[in-house]
């Protein structure tokens, strides 16, 4: 009987935390670092401030389990929705082309969010936080490295695994300094990109040049 009864609540518990979760994510987003409180996030979740601080110590301990959350579902779907049979049946101008518009559909559309999480994670340099997430950010750019790779004989890199970690870290760093980066743009309009469809045709031109490929102007 004891385990019965045990079981509802764990799974109880378990939703609770989920719920949670997936409000501190939102408050986040919405509201961003500064604005994200233990107050707002209990609220958001329909909790008390204190159902809060019985899961977690303190506002850095929810928000790093929300940083990994986040970082452990994007591996696992990226995983899934891209897997090496459908890549082979693509080119890899092709593959690029889908994965710079979704990146930067992605950016666009959790700009906020993306940015709070950068700033959190940044004030923790050297901490074993930091270099957790550094470990999950590595294999999702080692997994697009390995699918890429499946079309090893279209680069014209001397060094192809080299050259598309690099070209897969410009298009990350690029999007974070146009997008997320905390800076006024405007005085920098006349050698940036007018619209993010130009945006996209100039980071992928960047991309696929770096790794020798010539590009089919449509």
């Amino acid at each position: 009987m004891a385990k019965k009864t045990l079981e509802p609540q764990q799974a109880r518990s378990r939703e609770s935390t989920r719920k949670l979760l997936k409000a501190a994510a939102e408050v986040l987003g919405q509201h961003g670092l500064e604005g994200t409180t233990i107050p707002r996030i209990a609220q958001h979740a329909g909790l008390t401030p204190g159902a809060v601080y019985r899961r977690f110590p303190d506002k850095d301990a929810l928000l790093e389990a929300v940083v990994i959350g986040i970082l452990e579902r994007q591996e696992q779907r990226l995983r899934m929705a891209l897997t090496p049979d459908m890549v082979r049946q693509i080119p890899l101008a092709v593959f690029a082309e889908q994965l710079v518009s979704s990146m930067l559909v992605s950016y666009r559309a959790n700009a906020g969010l993306l940015r709070a999480l950068r700033q959190f994670s940044q004030a923790r340099f050297y901490t074993p936080f930091c270099k957790r997430v550094a470990k999950l950010e590595m294999r999702s750019i080692q997994h697009l490295v390995e699918l890429f790779l499946l079309h090893r004989n279209e680069v014209k890199h001397p060094d192809p695994p080299l050259a598309l970690s690099f070209a897969l870290m410009t298009l990350t760093s690029t999007l974070v300094e146009l997008i997320l980066a905390d800076h006024d743009l405007k005085y920098w309009q006349a050698v940036i990109p007018k619209d993010d469809q130009s945006l996209k045709r100039e980071l992928l031109r960047t991309f696929l040049c770096y790794l020798g490929i010539e590009q089919k102007e449509s």
